[in-house]
């Protein structure tokens, strides 16, 4: 009898069917067709990926919309500026195995993933050669014995690309082979993937996060408040009605979300589905992102004027990673006094 035909789960299609021709996306949100020449030439670089559910969330006819920023390819990914850099982070020196990233003492990071969901214009792994670090059957083991190898690791993040692009029946089992590790406490999952294809949290992956042995939290990344909408807040309340710990991590990014504002608003947001602001990252200088930077002081300032605004709960810490350290930097707020 013949093996019977595997269908793919709904998030899946969803996720094979994203768009990825620059005249397509302009033609569904109704851009100026004057956009394309610079759109095509840059998504040759890095290429355009975007599906429905976010695509959904982007004004029609509006080429300032902070979410179809953060998804465009544009003429200015093109031009190459000092300090820029394919590896911001260092990551190739602490590579010690394929898809394994070894940066911080108690804690290791595997590339389950070389694809996501969606390509965000300012990602700093827009460069990374994830396809020499793809995690195979034989490697994966390779993997598990180094993390046994080294007993000062205490958590592993799952990160990518998204990890939860792989599929829930192969997360299951490296689940299963990660709670054997007795060494091991917590298990950190960083997705985009709730947030783009909501859909993506079903009922087989919150269960085996929530009867695994490892303490589960999974850090979004939502960088706008238009980013959540009640498909995204229901997502988000499957996975907090399994004792999954929900925060989330956001990029600083100019023309975005670089106003008190949109912080504001942002935060709030991420509180009314049960989320706790966790980081706000200044950009990693990666190659083609760096109409998205900002200087450090006026985030700084940004920050400290949100500090008035809101309760220190909602109030993301400032930070940026910077290679060769052993923890994040966070960086000061400044607040602005009457009569500065």
């Amino acid at each position: 009898m013949s093996s019977p035909l595997y269908l793919p789960e709904p998030w899946q299609q969803t996720l094979r069917e994203a768009v990825s021709d620059p005249a397509e996306l302009i033609r569904l949100l109704e851009l100026p067709e004057t956009l394309l020449p610079d759109t095509w030439e840059a998504s040759r670089a890095f290429s355009l990926k975007v599906p429905a559910p976010y695509l959904a969330r982007i004004r029609k006819g509006d080429p300032d919309d902070p979410l179809l920023k953060q998804i465009l390819p544009i003429g200015q990914e093109m031009v190459s500026q000092p300090g820029y850099m394919t590896d911001p982070l260092a990551e190739m020196s602490s590579n010690p195995e394929p898809g394994l990233v070894h940066k911080y003492r108690d804690r290791v990071l595997l590339i389950l993933s070389g694809a996501c969901a969606i390509n965000c214009r300012y990602c700093f792994r827009r460069h990374f050669p994830y396809e020499e670090n793809q995690i195979g059957t034989e490697q994966w083991q390779r993997l598990l014995d180094y993390i046994r190898r080294h007993p000062e690791v205490t958590e592993v993040i799952l990160s990518g690309g998204d990890p939860l692009a792989t599929p829930d029946r192969r997360i299951i089992q490296m689940l299963r082979d990660l709670e054997q590790i007795p060494q091991l406490k917590r298990l950190r999952i960083h997705s985009r993937m709730p947030v783009v294809i909501p859909q993506r949290i079903t009922p087989e992956l919150t269960q085996a996060l929530a009867t695994n042995r490892l303490r589960c939290v999974m850090v979004l990344h939502i960088n706008h408040a238009n980013e959540i909408d009640q498909s995204v807040a229901e997502a988000i309340k499957h996975l907090r009605d399994k004792g999954i710990t929900v925060l989330n991590q956001a990029v600083l990014l100019r023309g975005i979300n670089a106003t008190i504002s949109d912080q504001k608003s942002l935060s709030e947001a991420l509180f009314e589905c049960g989320v706790l602001p966790y980081y706000l990252f200044l950009l990693d200088p990666v190659e083609g992102s760096a109409h998205f930077d900002l200087p450090d002081q006026e985030a700084q300032h940004l920050i400290g004027e949100l500090q008035t605004q809101l309760p220190g709960y909602l109030v993301p810490r400032l930070a940026r990673e910077i290679p060769g350290r052993k923890a994040k930097t966070i960086l000061a707020p400044i607040q602005v006094h009457v009569n500065e």
